[in-house]
């Protein structure tokens, strides 16, 4: 059975050229920069444009059309980043995250700080196929057509004593080596529970947002783009057996119905305390998982559809909630 070294999954000839620039070095100097106001309708050539001024009110006139992106999980850290950018590129961005309260006021401040009028909130729930529905009907209704989608929703999968891993003071290189699995051990907990909202969110729930979303993405005129937020534990080098690393690598011979009974596997062994026997990732084991397969995911999704560019992308030890605040660089590097 051909095979690529685990090293490489990120980096197959099957994935395409990435998407996003390099982040400006201090993001908060255009601040004055306004992009072009948010664009409503049915794709055509012009459309309805909401404007918001000062007091929160909005002008509805008729502008040109503009190319539309969706962000998931965007109402903090990485996620509000992307969007930010996006926005300053003249993209007109939805904004969405589970929380209403918080991605109105998400985009509320981006339209304060960064002095932004081409952001809007949708709520969307990538667990709840209603919501992630409505997310579509929304874009379907209002754009026609979707140029580009961030899958960057995501939760750790686990249950921290929060003082108790402060306390160990754990280095940026001993945490992102994978060499603090023992040392978390006592303070971070895999619980089932937890594994299932893991596997649901990072990779069934980035999967339902993307096949919603698909149909709108074919009709992008300007090129469709797919960026799915990977993670360094997303390295295969963290998987120790053997035989499931090298099936991660066979994407050839891989499809969603092979990830997802090998999901089923990994909750099996959990459920009975054989996650270490069985050879699986000691360290956030859910989250590793979760983030390995949706690289294959990625990469799948890439030769079924080479006409769109679709990659993943491994953002680095960004300082963020889903760390706890232990990464080193803000979401603005």
């Amino acid at each position: 059975m051909a095979t690529t070294h685990p090293y490489k999954t990120l980096t197959s000839s099957e994935i395409q050229p990435p998407l996003l620039r390099h982040c400006r070095p201090n993001p908060s100097k255009p601040s004055r920069h306004r992009a072009p106001t948010l664009s409503f309708g049915n794709g055509g050539e012009r459309s309805r444009k909401v404007e918001r001024v000062r007091g929160g009110g909005v002008v509805a006139r008729i502008a040109p059309y503009t190319r539309f992106a969706v962000v998931t999980g965007a109402n903090k850290g990485i996620g509000l980043e992307v969007a930010r950018q996006l926005a300053l590129e003249g993209v007109a961005v939805v904004l969405t995250a589970r929380d209403k309260k918080r991605g109105s006021e998400a985009v509320d401040s981006l339209c304060h700080e960064s002095d932004l009028s081409n952001i809007v909130f949708h709520q969307l729930d990538v667990r709840d196929p209603s919501s992630v529905n409505s997310l579509a009907n929304f874009i379907r209704s209002e754009f026609g057509k979707l140029d580009i989608l961030i899958n960057n929703a995501a939760v750790v999968g686990v249950s921290v004593d929060i003082e108790g891993l402060r306390a160990l003071n754990i280095d940026a290189h001993t945490w992102t080596s994978g060499k603090a699995t023992n040392l978390i051990q006592g303070v971070i907990h895999q619980t089932y529970d937890e594994a299932v909202t893991c596997l649901d969110t990072n990779y069934y729930g980035c999967k339902r947002v993307t096949e919603a979303l698909l149909p709108l993405l074919k009709l992008s005129t300007s090129g469709a783009r797919i960026v799915n937020a990977s993670s360094l534990a997303s390295e295969l080098k963290r998987m120790p057996n053997d035989e499931i690393r090298n099936l991660l690598t066979d994407v050839d011979n891989l499809d969603e119905e092979k990830i997802e009974h090998l999901l089923s596997t990994f909750l099996e062994d959990l459920k009975n305390g054989g996650l270490e026997a069985a050879g699986w990732p000691m360290m956030l084991p859910a989250y590793s998982v979760s983030k390995m397969v949706l690289n294959v995911y990625t990469r799948i999704l890439a030769k079924r559809h080479p006409e769109m560019r679709i990659n993943c992308v491994r953002p680095g030890f960004v300082k963020s909630d889903i760390n706890w605040n232990m990464g080193i660089i803000s979401a603005e590097e």
